[in-house]
């Protein structure tokens, strides 16, 4: 008589069913942790794009491209901070004509001289780029951007971002 043993049936195997239910039910959790991921990440980078500058205390944004107000100078519009993992903060102000190159020297007397040619921007007499990384004293800042725009014989736009790369 087959299935018996010693004239006894032997018992029925059992079915690991748990063993099966454990290994179908792995791959399904991980997709559902990758989609939910996934997810996360597609909301929270739309909201951080949506997100514009804020707006800073110019004195902030000067100091963080180790610079600071120059006397007699005017706040032109906002100044503002924007970024994630770069950060870029932005000032524009007005100041005596004459006295742009020596606030720029004192400021970052390290630098390459100002130039007059090959500015990027239309419209833009003298600009300076100065790299920081390893400046002395440090700064937070590992650029500096300065455009000047000559608005008449004794009046100068200066436009200065600092941001890290």
């Amino acid at each position: 008589m087959s299935g018996t043993q010693g004239g006894a049936r032997a018992p029925r195997g059992r079915t690991k069913w748990w063993i099966v239910a454990a290994i179908t039910a792995v791959p399904g959790l991980l997709l559902v942790g990758f989609v939910a991921l996934v997810a996360m990440w597609v909301v929270t980078d739309d909201e951080l794009s949506r997100s514009g500058p804020e707006k800073v205390p110019c004195a902030d944004a000067l100091r963080f491209g180790g610079a600071a107000l120059p006397a007699g100078a005017h706040v032109v519009g906002a100044c503002q901070v924007q970024g994630f993992q770069d950060i870029h903060y932005s000032a524009a102000f007005r100041m005596p004509r004459a006295e742009v190159r020596a606030w720029l020297t004192a400021t970052y007397p390290d630098a390459k001289a100002p130039e007059t040619q090959f500015c990027g921007g239309s419209g833009v007499d003298l600009c300076l780029d100065v790299d920081l990384v390893g400046s002395d004293p440090p700064v937070d800042a590992h650029a500096v951007q300065v455009d000047v725009l000559y608005e008449d014989a004794g009046t100068a736009l200066v436009r200065f971002a600092a941001f890290t790369l």
